[in-house]
């Protein structure tokens, strides 16, 4: 019997090996994407070295990782060292950590005396979901440390820029972790896939507006456009890493390619039914060598499909202005968590028992009314809430920029400059 620490590891391992992989072959994917968007060529060249096999350019990513490792580490000598090498390592560690609780089944390998193995790093933990929101907003400290280590106003403004949005959409994630957690009545990651494949019905389905919310959030705290305010390169060079370099850069952007991930890997978790597909994954707990292969490309399968949706997104849509993407998280996405926890709350207090009552099945009608709900949401929301589609420079902080005083009929001049806002 192999010991519970060497079987931890063996997962460490394999894990880390199939996380790098993805972050730099998802690089090329999104490369190829980009170009498709804009009706060009991708990499396509690269291939083994020293041959005239390009292999689709499956090698750019090996070199660009070479390109890395071998440049420069220039340090600049106005940075505070200690917290600059620090924080690339807290930001690494933080999206990696999630992953310890990442549930992908128990494999029964058929060898007599051998207990089931569960793949999960860290199995059966009771805490799951508030572990993975915790190591998920640890990835704040690391931006914050390289901002203020890097004693550079574009640095600084960048991380202030992350740490004010990671901290607003915390809050309607939150709000659809407990939405989901009620409903489950679980805080363990493995039991809310099992009961999505015990009961044939994801969540998705049964919880849109969570859903919704969660997938927002969730895009803007793994910093993808829409949302990529902290790095902005138009106006802040590189945001909080501007002053890095070669393996420390490498890391940040690591990092982030591992946020895009995570953000899709709990998306399928908590909504998509995890490992589970109708007529060929089965519900059970535990399976075998072959069932346990086809619910692991199942689900990679499935973080590959948001994963891609991520890219398109951002080769499609434009950025937003900071204040829209705080107004975004502190107006509708609270309002809407909080609408649907409150829906929660009266289902399991009054309804849910009326239902049974009448001897209906307590799943359908919940689905219709927390689609009822969210499809009057989004009209009232829609009704009440001003348009977002203009994206010219706001009069308003234009005066308070240039001193102008209110009233003034200097702003209604042509002269008005509003890029020196």
């Amino acid at each position: 019997m192999i010991s519970f620490a060497v079987v931890t590891c063996i997962k460490i391992a394999v894990l880390l090996a199939a996380l790098m992989t993805a972050a730099a072959y998802l690089v090329l994917v999104e490369r190829w994407i980009a170009a498709w968007v804009q009706d060009r060529l991708g990499p396509n060249r690269v291939g083994i070295p020293l041959t005239n096999i390009r292999i689709f350019g499956l090698g750019q990513p090996i070199a660009d990782g070479l390109k890395l490792i071998f440049k420069e580490e220039f340090v600049p000598g106005h940075v505070d060292r200690i917290l600059y090498n620090v924080a690339p390592v807290v930001t690494f560690v933080a999206a990696v950590a999630v992953y310890a609780v990442v549930p992908l089944g128990a494999v029964d390998l058929g060898i007599s005396g051998w207990a089931p193995v569960d793949l999960t790093v860290v199995p059966a933990f009771d805490a799951a979901l508030i572990f993975l929101f915790a190591a998920n907003g640890a990835a704040v400290y690391g931006i914050i440390l390289a901002g203020w280590s890097s004693n550079n106003k574009y640095s600084l403004f960048g991380a202030m820029r992350g740490a004010a949005q990671l901290i607003a959409y915390e809050i309607p994630l939150s709000l659809a972790l407990i939405a989901l957690a009620c409903y489950a009545g679980t805080l363990r990651i493995d039991e809310i896939v099992l009961q999505q494949a015990e009961s044939g019905v994801w969540n998705i389905v049964l919880h849109p507006l969570a859903f919704v919310v969660f997938f927002v959030a969730a895009t803007a705290e793994a910093g993808r456009l829409p949302f990529d305010l902290p790095e902005t390169e138009q106006e802040l060079v590189g945001g909080f890493h501007t002053e890095y370099s070669g393996m420390r850069l490498m890391t940040f952007l690591v990092s982030e390619f591992l946020h895009m991930i995570t953000a899709a890997v709990v998306i399928v978790l908590l909504f998509l039914g995890g490992w589970h597909l109708w007529f060929l994954t089965g519900s059970e707990p535990v399976a075998g060598i072959g069932g346990a292969i086809i619910r692991i490309v199942v689900f990679v399968a499935k973080v590959l499909a948001v994963v891609f949706f991520f890219m398109w997104m951002r080769w499609s849509w434009p950025r937003f202005r900071f204040d829209q993407l705080m107004t975004l998280a502190w107006k509708p996405l609270i309002s809407w968590g909080i609408v649907q926890v409150t829906i929660l709350v009266v289902w399991y207090a009054w309804w849910e028992p009326l239902v049974v009552s009448q001897g209906w099945s307590s799943l359908p009608v919940l689905a219709l009314i927390n689609w009822v709900t969210f499809i009057l949401t989004w009209v009232i929301t829609a009704a009440i809430a001003q348009p977002h589609y203009d994206n010219s420079p706001r009069r308003d902080l234009v005066r308070l920029a240039q001193g102008v005083p209110e009233g003034s009929p200097y702003m209604e001049s042509p002269t008005v400059q509003p890029c020196d806002a």
